[in-house]
């Protein structure tokens, strides 16, 4: 099992840890905060001092990094070891590892390097200045381009977003395509959209939970007493323990109480525009070079029947080769939190199409 390990100067290779017939990789991780973005970074181990490819991973509403950490960490040792069908890799003798060994023979896979995102007004987020308003999809987008820009880092291979995250992930790539983050952009090989609705969402249509807990944030004093105290809160309220215990991770301690990690004023404004952009026409022709890949939660409630039929026609649809490609995904025994639902399943589909990128 992969663990997380902080940064630390000059580390560029992982504790290694040998059983018989398998080679345990440790993915790297390391946490910074800059003047755009807050990000992590989760690697799998390798004496490249640049990676092969790279996908960002965004979170949804409400959201941060720290929720995908673990999926991210399985996903880059799934992809480090892919190439090998059996799974078994060569072992070897700790008293070959010397100064000059060659890595190659045993880490064939090509190196990745997944960055996990705190968007605008979330997480460690928050509190950087310089993220301005209006805060909507398209400006989190932007901020994306501007880290790539300010990291001097190369072009995402792969975009993976959930939730609000994916509706970000859409605008980026939208963005991208029109040239507005300039001549030296590249537009990403995948874009994974995890059960998000591309068009715009109909209040009326929904169950409102997601206004009903952001109206009951607003109603909350700015200091919480506890995490404890917030989950019964919100329980007697009639939300279920799982939610509420969900909203409790987002609290960070200041003095003897705790205050909310994120900003709610801006996260309203977020999800104001995550309901009213449509993104159908993007997905009716993707850009060349692209392939936009729609996971669908099996039980998840976001999804209306002509929202599931409209998906099922555009995927079946045979295009030319002057437009990417549309898949269409349903990830079952899964609902709308896909990353803990059936987070196995998820890696089961995104790791060979990620593979294939090599």
């Amino acid at each position: 099992m992969a663990k997380i390990i902080r940064n630390k100067p000059g580390l560029r290779f992982c504790t290694e840890i040998l059983y018989p017939r398998r080679w345990i990789i440790f993915p790297f991780t390391s946490t910074r905060s800059i003047g755009t973005l807050a990000f992590e970074e989760v690697r799998s181990p390798s004496h490249k001092p640049t990676p092969d490819y790279s996908a960002f991973v965004l979170h949804g509403l409400v959201g941060s990094a720290r929720n995908w950490r673990s999926f991210s960490r399985n996903l880059a040792s799934s992809l480090s070891t892919f190439d090998s069908p059996s799974g078994n890799l060569t072992v070897i003798h700790p008293s070959q590892m010397t100064p000059n060994f060659d890595f190659d023979i045993i880490h064939k896979a090509p190196d990745w390097k997944m960055v996990l995102v705190d968007l605008r007004n979330h997480g460690q987020s928050a509190g950087v200045s310089g993220l301005h308003p209006p805060h909507d999809i398209v400006n989190a987008a932007n901020d994306l381009a501007n880290l790539v820009k300010s990291q001097d880092w190369s072009w995402p291979d792969v975009v993976l977003g959930h939730s609000m995250g994916g509706k970000v992930a859409l605008q980026y790539v939208l963005s991208c395509a029109r040239g507005d983050y300039g001549s030296s952009a590249k537009l990403p090989k995948q874009l994974w959209v995890l059960d998000s609705v591309p068009g715009i969402v109909d209040p009326e249509a929904s169950n409102g939970e997601v206004e009903k807990v952001l109206e009951t944030l607003q109603t909350l004093p700015k200091t919480i007493a506890s995490r404890k105290w917030l989950v019964d809160h919100l329980t007697n309220l009639g939300f279920s323990r799982s939610l509420s215990e969900w909203i409790g991770t987002n609290l960070k301690k200041s003095g003897e109480q705790y205050a909310w990690a994120f900003n709610l004023e801006g996260i309203i404004q977020m999800f104001d525009s995550y309901r009213q952009l449509d993104y159908w026409p993007l997905l009716e022709h993707p850009p060349k070079g692209t392939e936009i890949v729609i996971v669908r939660a099996e039980n998840s409630d976001r999804w209306d029947p002509h929202v599931i039929q409209k998906l099922e026609s555009l995927k079946n649809r045979v295009g030319d080769e002057s437009e990417g490609k549309l898949s269409v995904v349903v990830l079952p025994n899964s609902g709308h939190w896909v990353h803990v639902d059936n987070p196995k399943g998820l890696l089961e589909i995104v790791t060979p199409k990620m593979a294939s990128l090599s």
